[in-house]
């Protein structure tokens, strides 16, 4: 399975999730008056429309190279991912505090409490389930390592996104439903208002870690550590190449970039030389599918 397989999946599972849960959401808030449910439903539907951009981005990024973009469109999904991370979640949570604030004031108490939490329940089963089907597809391309190490290192910035916005609706509908059940309780409707707050800052936060991440894969990041170490080894045991001398790679979405400087074996003329450096070209691209661009440049240092 190639990783924009695993990615279409986990994608497809989300916007499935939130789509229903977000109808679904919107249907309690009205009948609750509840802030907390009504700014859950807005993050539903900001996450769905966050599926819609990565499903855009992915298309986009499969983009033939023409002669204005001669290394392709892979970073396409890079950008829709920024989009994502930084407005989309950010005016989720800025709505939620907005809703919040103006609760506070002028809330008129929950009607028909028990739908909000029956409602809220169901959710964060299903958001849940949203959440493991995407663990279960990451779990296909981080091989050994820890999901911490995988999220640190990963190139993968759709998956990435869909993780934060899964766990951050999980914690959401967390805020939400500790909220009702407190307005409940005490009587008092404010924490109602202060779980639709709390649910803003949480998006907020998630947002800004999310954009971070990718912003370094926007500008320009290497591929990950496995990557360039296969292509060193491979480099090194190549009988053509005396000498790595220096290895540069970029990831451009799915596909890799990579420019190498080496000293190369002593041959008896220029084609013999050339004949070597396409078969180092041609050995390594069979390697790793992923690199769609080499730069071979020998040396004599």
């Amino acid at each position: 399975m190639s990783n924009q397989d695993t990615s279409i999946k986990s994608i497809l599972f989300a916007l499935l999730a939130n789509f229903g849960i977000a109808v679904t959401k919107t249907f309690a808030a009205v009948i609750t008056g509840s802030g907390a449910m009504l700014a859950e439903s807005i993050h539903s539907y900001a996450d769905c429309g966050n599926q819609g951009l990565l499903f855009l981005g992915l298309r986009a990024s499969k983009k033939n190279p023409d002669q204005e973009h001669p290394l392709g469109y892979g970073k396409e999904i890079y950008f829709w991912s920024f989009v994502v991370a930084l407005i989309l979640f950010s005016m989720g949570g800025l709505f939620s505090i907005y809703e919040g604030i103006h609760k506070v004031s002028m809330h008129e108490g929950l009607k028909s409490p028990a739908i909000a939490i029956v409602v809220l329940s169901i959710s964060m089963v299903l958001e849940a389930a949203s959440l493991y089907g995407c663990l279960t597809q990451i779990k296909k391309v981080r091989h050994n390592a820890s999901l911490w190490t995988w999220v640190k290192n990963s190139r993968q910035s759709e998956l990435i996104v869909v993780l934060g916005e899964d766990i951050a609706a999980l914690l959401g509908l967390t805020f939400a439903l500790i909220s009702v059940i407190l307005s409940i309780v005490t009587g008092n409707p404010v924490f109602d208002a202060i779980g639709s707050i709390g649910i803003g800052v949480l998006l907020i936060f998630v947002s800004f870690f999310l954009a971070i991440k990718v912003k370094s894969l926007l500008i320009g990041q290497s591929a990950d550590d496995e990557t360039r170490a296969a292509i060193m080894n491979f480099l090194e045991a190549c009988p053509e190449v005396e000498r790595v001398i220096n290895v540069i790679t970029i990831q451009l979405g799915p596909q890799v970039m990579v420019a190498i400087k080496a000293k190369m074996t002593k041959v008896d003329s220029v084609n013999q030389l050339i004949d070597n450096i396409n078969t180092c070209e041609s050995e390594l691209k069979k390697e790793n599918s992923a690199i769609s661009w080499i730069f071979f440049e020998p040396d004599i240092n």
